[in-house]
């Protein structure tokens, strides 16, 4: 900073003196008494708004030259011309600042919190579970990670669509526990406007209303006898999205559960994949006994990075819901849905092996409907479920290494 001469400062009173325009300097003291020795030095802009004395701080002395504190000044005094107290203005401009800050929570984290503040009230855990199992599924994958203050009718559209024709009871609760996501969203200051995922004079718009939608009873599935054929042709499809498709046949496991698969829930040395009770629908952990060719399948992606076991294109996320939708597209296959190879999984153990019901029923991860059948039922039967998988990797016509 230039040195101030007795012409430029002005002494007015202890500690302030005045280089006019309304710009002071403070000046505060170290220990010791008046004389002792100079403190602090900072910029001060002192005006009078309705009468009113004000002092507004531009900066340490040591930060700002004398000549950026007039510049300064200048400016303010502009604002006082205008008739704006500088501030207000101050204060206005770092509210509007947090409130953009705010608007920047992500979606999930949103969803988190709703599910924290709610969960108290809801009937058991379970219920906390299956929500954030539906969103896993079909909301963060296509806004999870997105500033809640950036969900529009059209992402809400892209979660929803898919599902809306051929699982019209699942759509409807996840619409409406996004609704009520963005709901407490905008109660929290976290954004503004109004609720893309309303159904009344909003979705209703694009979207049938759900008794009109036709009941699809069963996945397109492809029968039993044919999945050898088709495995074969998926090895020689590029692509982590094939590789994807095939984990999910030979796990049977639901499309967003493998969509999900983190390297964490894989243990290659047991030949086991755990998938937490948060990400499975049924809100219920869910153990996944790995057949050989499966690890195998695994360990040929372990040179991929990231957390997913199938990456996407974006770093740090998992591979689109859509994926494999476009590889059956590819294939010339829209016959087919991925989620039907349960269904011929479920054909193949019934018709062609003599493995309990119980235990198909369970690899599959299906509720139990029977409160008596549950409460008898302690274990996973996880053994048993091994060698079905086995003989299941067996039949497919798929060789682990």
């Amino acid at each position: 900073m230039a040195k101030l001469t007795a012409i430029q400062i002005k002494r007015l009173g202890p500690g302030m003196h005045g280089d006019g325009d309304g710009l002071y300097l403070a000046v505060g003291k170290t220990g010791g008494g008046e004389g002792k020795g100079e403190g602090s030095r900072s910029w001060v802009f002192r005006y009078r708004d309705n009468g009113r004395l004000r002092d507004m701080g531009l900066g340490s002395a040591r930060d700002v030259p004398l000549a950026d504190a007039r510049r300064k000044v200048a400016d303010l005094r502009r604002l006082r011309a205008d008739g704006i107290d500088p501030l207000a203005a101050k204060r206005a401009s770092e509210n509007k600042r947090r409130a953009e800050a705010a608007k920047a929570i992500a979606f999930r984290t949103c969803a988190e919190g709703y599910i924290e503040a709610h969960k108290a009230g809801w009937r058991n855990e379970k219920h906390a579970a299956q929500w954030t199992a539906t969103l896993a599924t079909y909301a963060y994958p296509v806004f999870g990670e997105l500033p809640v203050g950036a969900v529009d009718t059209g992402l809400v559209m892209q979660a929803l669509g898919p599902i809306w024709a051929v699982k019209p009871e699942t759509a409807t609760r996840v619409r409406g526990r996004i609704e009520s996501i963005l709901d407490w969203a905008t109660t929290s200051g976290h954004r503004h406007g109004e609720n893309p995922a309303r159904w009344k004079g909003h979705l209703a718009n694009l979207l049938p209303n759900r008794s009109k939608v036709r009941k699809v009873e069963h996945h397109a599935a492809l029968p039993f006898k044919d999945v050898p054929a088709f495995m074969e042709t998926i090895t020689g499809q590029p692509g982590v999205a094939a590789k994807l498709m095939a984990f999910t046949i030979l796990t049977a496991a639901r499309t967003g559960e493998a969509l999900g698969a983190r390297w964490s829930e894989i243990d290659m040395n047991a030949g086991t994949w755990t998938v937490p009770a948060e990400r499975m629908k049924g809100g219920v952990e869910h153990r996944v006994p790995l057949s050989a060719p499966v690890l195998a399948l695994l360990a040929g992606m372990r040179g991929l990075d990231g957390e997913f076991v199938f990456p996407g294109g974006r770093r740090g996320k998992p591979l689109s819901n859509m994926a494999m939708l476009v590889l059956l597209r590819r294939m010339e296959r829209t016959d087919l849905t991925v989620h039907g190879f349960r269904s011929s999984f479920r054909d193949w153990a019934s018709e062609t092996t003599h493995f309990p019901s119980e235990v198909v029923e369970m690899a599959l991860a299906h509720a139990i409907e029977s409160k008596v059948e549950a409460a008898y039922r302690r274990g996973d039967l996880f053994a048993k479920r091994r060698k079905l998988m086995d003989a299941w990797a067996q039949f497919c016509g798929a060789a682990g290494e």
